[in-house]
């Protein structure tokens, strides 16, 4: 029965969970969509254009919730109190580089098929940054794999 009670989180914390697990969602099936469509168009202009809009108004706000709510989670957890000679766990660590590093992906990703939409748009091409897009959404989509299974998985 201890150990029952320890996996229960304080009250506080649910409402900032709840929004970072929403927000990691969001991002997910943005990622989803927008590899799919990108995938899928073979050149059509309209799935072009889905692809890119569905990572621009759909995953950058989802992206921001979960980054926000993530930060809010780890301050109310006390992470950020740890004293220096504590390591952060392994779980938390990959959560942090997927969240960081993934974002400026994802930011590369909607700068680069945001500029092949505008292309597409004046008749000049852009089918091939709007793929690159599609290959980022990819490997983000391998990288949110990951880091859910590290953050349910909790591994040392």
């Amino acid at each position: 029965m201890p150990d029952l009670l320890a996996a229960i989180r304080p009250d506080d914390q649910s409402f900032a969970l709840l929004l970072h697990l929403v927000g990691a969602t969001v991002v997910f099936g943005a990622l989803l969509a927008s590899a799919t469509s990108l995938a899928l168009a073979r050149g059509e202009t309209r799935l072009l254009r889905l692809g890119y809009f569905s990572l621009l108004l759909v995953g950058l706000p989802g992206l921001i919730l979960m980054r926000l709510a993530g930060e809010w989670l780890y301050r109310l957890q006390n992470w950020d109190d740890l004293p220096a000679q504590i390591d952060e766990p392994a779980w938390l660590k990959i959560g942090f580089v997927v969240a960081d590093w993934g974002g400026l992906l994802f930011l590369a990703a909607v700068a680069l098929g945001g500029v092949g939409v505008y292309r597409l748009r004046n008749g000049k091409g852009g089918a091939g940054l709007l793929k690159l897009t599609m290959v980022i959404s990819l490997v983000l989509i391998v990288a949110y794999v990951i880091a859910v299974w590290a953050m349910t998985g909790k591994p040392n």
